[in-house]
């Protein structure tokens, strides 16, 4: 497949409707409050960045935010428990339709299979005095194969 994933979703003002959508649940949700409940009003915005350059669009994440060492520090010491992993995922997805995201299995597959790595990555980050690595990059997620495809 030539189209990136970001081409396919939409681009950015999709990422931007996504976590305009998702962020306005997560606020209010008692399971995230305590995490997200006094999160700066721009944080949708960094998050839409991120899954941006994620998905192959514009590495704007890395050059205006720092890239793969800043979400981890955004991370460290946070104890993000596996009940509220869960259900951010849970929240993340039950907004792709309001946002107006694409609803072709493949790309859901693939959105889903980015998340449940990458909280879980976020999980593992936010444990009490965890060492991040000095040197990371920001990850480009891949097409996952066609269910009828070559593995």
């Amino acid at each position: 497949m030539d189209e990136t994933i970001y081409e396919h979703l939409g681009g950015i003002e999709a990422l931007r409707r996504l976590t305009r959508v998702f962020y306005g649940k997560v606020r209010v949700d008692p399971e995230l409050e305590p995490l997200f409940g006094a999160m700066p009003d721009e944080h949708p915005e960094r998050v839409a960045l991120w899954l941006a350059e994620v998905f192959g669009g514009p590495r704007r994440y890395t050059e205006e935010r720092g890239g793969y060492p800043a979400m981890v520090l955004a991370h460290i010491n946070r104890g993000i428990t596996e009940a509220q992993r869960s259900r951010w995922a849970e929240l993340l997805y039950a907004s792709l339709d309001e946002a107006g995201l694409p609803s072709d299995e493949r790309f859901r597959r693939t959105f889903r299979a980015y998340v449940e790595w990458g909280t879980r990555i976020a999980m593992r980050n936010s444990e009490v005095g965890f060492t991040p690595p000095r040197e990371a990059h920001v990850p480009t997620w891949p097409w996952s194969p066609e269910p009828d495809g070559p593995q």
